[in-house]
């Protein structure tokens, strides 16, 4: 009897084992299938993509075109481009290079993603992150402000703020691995704020080896981090506000087929024109209020107040985010403008068109049945 049993368990053994061959072979000979389909795919999307960009240099060599006819060519020419990019083709385009950031973090691993669902992922789960960085910079600002109030008697501890900038280097190396990472994925950031969440980075690990004394004239020393805390309260309502007005414009853009569902909208397009009016002195403000703070810890380290290092390169620093910020946002209202500008010639031109045709019809109808009446004719009913 006990042999009978040894018999079963090892055929059973060997059938599982025979069965565990057989899966491997099958799921070989699947994958191979699919980096040979995959292999495939990929130069058919390569060479659509050699095909637009070929019609699109013909474009714009042949000057000999009716306007009209340039126009929806080109806008063909932009909807083809955007259905490659956009849809489930672009994970067979060649991804852009990650960069140093990404490889010193992550190391030379690919990031970008295979499929959309996927990638769509990443972004929402940037957003939402993007969320959850503006309330939090509303919140731990506020609680150390009121503290110095109450608490502290006007002078701040070194230890909870030096516990703010270290969540504030967490905070922007998040934001800059995961604006990295969509860049890999194809969504359209611009350089200069993935830069400037860098020099955040730098600032932050500065402003750790930044002692921050006590008594005496701890209000005059401690003056530029008061300022700091309160640019960084009004950053986080600018935010709030940036942040809902760029999906507003996003969905406007996917919409009219000149953006993708991965990009992070900078600009170029109508929005929401009551809350431009509002956000856009809101971020002038922001930029220049850093600029200020800058140039107060440059003052103190001038005078004497505060003579570290620390102090000087931070105030540096803000400065040169302050313009940066200024310059690119002036940018994105000059390319708003001429886009606006665009539409509404266009837009003259239709309405034209149609008064046109408006009075050819009227003309047509009402004038054309009337019959001229030569002299000595009669007009017989």
């Amino acid at each position: 009897m006990a042999a009978a049993a040894e018999d079963t368990v090892e055929e059973e053994v060997g059938r599982v084992v025979e069965q565990g061959k057989e899966l491997q072979e099958t799921a070989a000979s699947l994958i191979a299938k699919s980096a040979h389909d995959e292999q495939s795919v990929r130069q058919k999307v390569l060479s659509l993509e050699s095909s637009i960009r070929r019609c699109r240099s013909l474009l714009d060599r042949n000057n000999h075109l009716a306007p009209k006819l340039a126009d929806k060519l080109e806008e063909d020419l932009q909807k083809a481009r955007c259905i490659i990019a956009d849809g489930d083709a672009s994970a067979f385009l060649p991804s852009k290079p990650q960069g140093r950031f990404l490889k010193m973090f992550l190391g030379p691993i690919n990031v970008r993603a295979s499929r959309k669902d996927v990638q769509l992922k990443v972004k929402e789960e940037y957003n939402s992150y993007r969320d959850k960085t503006a309330l939090l910079f509303l919140f731990f600002p506020s609680v150390l402000l009121c503290l110095r109030s109450w608490v502290w008697n006007g002078c701040m501890p070194s230890f909870p703020v030096q516990l703010y900038q270290a969540w504030l280097l967490f905070l922007y190396t998040g934001l800059a691995l995961r604006e990295n990472i969509l860049r890999a994925n194809g969504s359209d950031i611009r350089t200069w704020w993935i830069n400037h969440h860098y020099c955040a980075m730098i600032m932050a690990v500065v402003s750790l080896t930044w002692e921050i004394k006590g008594q005496p004239n701890c209000a005059q020393k401690q003056r530029g981090v008061q300022l700091f805390l309160q640019w960084a309260m009004m950053q986080g309502v600018a935010m709030l506000l940036q942040n809902r007005y760029q999906r507003q414009r996003l969905y406007t853009r996917i919409a009219l087929g000149k953006a993708k569902r991965m990009d992070v909208v900078w600009g170029e397009t109508a929005g929401v024109d009551g809350q431009l009016w509002l956000l856009c002195p809101i971020l002038f403000i922001l930029q220049g209020f850093e600029a200020y703070v800058g140039l107060q810890l440059l003052r103190t380290a001038y005078k004497g107040v505060t003579s570290e290092w620390q102090v000087i390169f931070c105030g540096f620093l803000l400065v040169f985010m302050a313009v940066g910020n200024f310059m690119n946002t002036v940018e994105i209202l000059m390319v708003k403008s001429r886009f606006k500008a665009k539409m509404k010639t266009e837009a003259m031109k239709v309405s034209s068109l149609g008064l046109h045709f408006i009075i050819s019809f009227a003309i047509y109808v009402f004038i054309a049945p009337i019959r001229i009446v030569e002299p000595g004719h009669e007009v017989r009913t």
